[in-house]
């Protein structure tokens, strides 16, 4: 036999070294394994189909419609949403929570990063500064609101008073529209700082102290180690922070609500508390769910934004 015959009679012949395939999982098995899934997973399904998921579907089914809370759902399509887009007070809402961010976001984070690097040096008494620190945090947004209105008091307020013994005219605060949505920027960003010291802390402790000894021999300064390690290292905290800082920002409520109640003149008026206003003082749910679901897909777009826009300047490694 030629040795092409055997090449060719080698080549025909099955393997038999080869392993069996896999048999494919049976049905039952199969859904056996998804209902032990499943009801493992029943204890946070349920609140999230009750308590989210499902209010998220009957406020877009609301939305479609013209409604009082009280007689019969009127079908109006699409017509809340070409109105509140073309609303001038819907425009200033969102106007209005725009600043709100653009205020509280730089000094919760700039506050909370000082807070985070203080604490994260050899301090007599962390432990204690942080529990000081994070109580705002757990504290309810109405108690928080209310010391901070009596604090900011025009009149009689100890802020104001206390300028005064320096000779300073403190502003009207919350009572001048000038001034509403910077005490309320000022009260939210003092509850949040702790929140904030927390998430930068951790991130702090996770960077490498190699680093910084290797940054050191190198004769780098406190500011250059700042900015050429430490804030690179801490883009993922910062990263989430931003993320999150940004969600709640959009949906600014409680402090309004309970400093100016979107007062003076509409000055603090912002997009959630105009859903509250819609819905309660003027009885058209249909137009508060519009607002509702147009400020959710704004929320989601700039969220995605961030989330695309990471890849350039949040560093992983």
């Amino acid at each position: 036999m030629t040795t092409l015959a055997v090449v060719a009679e080698a080549s025909d012949s099955p393997p038999t070294d080869v392993a069996p395939a896999p048999r494919p999982r049976s049905r039952r098995r199969r859904t056996a394994y998804a209902l032990t899934v499943a009801v493992f997973l029943l204890p946070s399904l349920i609140p999230l189909l009750a308590f989210v998921i499902g209010p998220m579907i009957s406020a877009a089914w609301t939305s479609l419609h013209s409604w009082n809370l009280i007689g019969p759902m009127q079908w109006v399509g699409l017509d809340n949403y070409a109105h509140l887009l073309t609303d001038p007070a819907m425009h200033q809402a969102f106007l209005h929570t725009v600043y709100y961010i653009v205020g509280y976001l730089p000094l919760v984070y700039i506050g909370g990063l000082a807070l985070a690097l203080a604490l994260n040096t050899r301090l007599r008494g962390r432990a204690f500064l942080r529990g000081v620190y994070f109580l705002p945090v757990i504290t309810s947004w109405v108690v928080v609101a209310l010391v901070w209105r009596w604090l900011l008091n025009p009149s009689t307020g100890v802020v104001n008073t206390v300028l005064a013994w320096f000779g300073i005219e403190g502003p009207g605060w919350w009572a001048d529209p000038a001034w509403a949505m910077p005490s309320i920027i000022l009260a939210s960003a003092w509850k949040d700082l702790g929140f904030v010291m927390v998430i930068l802390l951790a991130g702090l402790q996770a960077i490498n102290p190699d680093l910084y000894e290797a940054a050191e021999i190198d004769g780098a300064g406190w500011w250059r180690r700042l900015f050429g390690i430490t804030l690179p290292m801490l883009s993922p905290s910062t990263f989430f922070v931003i993320v999150l800082s940004l969600i709640n920002g959009f949906q600014v409520f409680d402090q309004v609500f309970v400093m100016t109640g979107g007062g003076p003149n509409n000055s603090s008026q912002v997009v959630v508390q105009q859903v509250y206003d819609l819905t309660f003082r003027y009885g058209q749910a249909g137009m508060a769910s519009a607002l509702s679901w147009l400020l959710f897909f704004v929320i989601l777009v700039v969220t995605l934004i961030q989330f695309y826009g990471q890849r350039r300047w949040v560093n992983y490694d």
